[in-house]
């Protein structure tokens, strides 16, 4: 099968999606790691958002990437989602699905496009403002008054609980997407196996619920020390 054919294949279009689910989830992970910083050491928040925030390699190379791997996931879902609604014969959804599959899998769309709300908030709240300050502005000190801003910055956005209560419902959209969503990628890029598979669930749903935990945890502990 050649690249062209692969990639317009149903199973190829699964695989593609189970590649960008892998790094967007590790993305989860390591974002999740650096905002906990905020509540264990500003001082070293500050430290790793300056270097994220302002390093070229990152801001040039590495944010593109995830901008396109969150619009791909995204897109593709949708795609794949109405692929299959048009393979199902009617009867089947009718009688069989709802019987044979949980909630999650079923409105992974659902999930995805709550998710996608989110990702739009987030960027209002955080991604614009940086482009309007490093490419409107031209500022790349990181610095406000002196000091490094990306602290007071987050601390500034999190301690409205109106916007932490918008992020907690967000979280819970993705806990969901992300209990079907992490078994589904191993299994679509062919990492199938009565011995593993157990062990490859159970980890999922141990992230699909700490990742989203430590978000809103950090959400609300800034609303609480504010």
């Amino acid at each position: 099968m050649s690249n062209s054919s692969f990639g317009k294949s149903s199973i190829g279009k699964k695989v593609l999606m189970a590649l960008s689910g892998f790094f967007l989830i590790i993305f989860l992970a390591q974002h999740a790691a650096i905002n906990l910083l905020s509540v264990v050491s500003p001082e070293m928040f500050n430290t790793v958002s300056t270097f994220m925030g302002l390093n070229p390699v990152i801001q040039f190379g590495l944010q593109p990437v995830l901008l396109f791997g969150v619009l791909f996931h995204l897109g593709m879902g949708f795609r794949l989602e109405m692929q299959n609604n048009k393979a199902r014969p009617i009867k089947y959804i009718k009688d069989n699905r709802a019987a044979n599959t949980t909630w999650v899998s079923r409105n992974m769309v659902v999930t995805g496009i709550m998710i996608l709300l989110f990702f739009a908030v987030h960027f209002y709240d955080f991604w614009i403002p940086e482009i309007q300050t490093k490419f409107v502005q031209g500022d790349w000190t990181g610095l406000h008054h002196g000091e490094p801003r990306f602290h007071a910055e987050l601390v500034h956005k999190m301690s409205d609980p109106i916007r932490s209560a918008i992020y907690t419902v967000a979280f819970v959209f993705l806990s969901l997407h992300l209990q079907h969503g992490f078994a589904s990628a191993f299994q679509s890029a062919g990492a199938r196996h009565n011995k593993y598979t157990p062990t490859i669930e159970k980890l999922g749903k141990a992230y699909a619920i700490i990742i989203p935990a430590v978000f809103v945890f950090i959400a609300w502990f800034h609303v609480l020390n504010h």
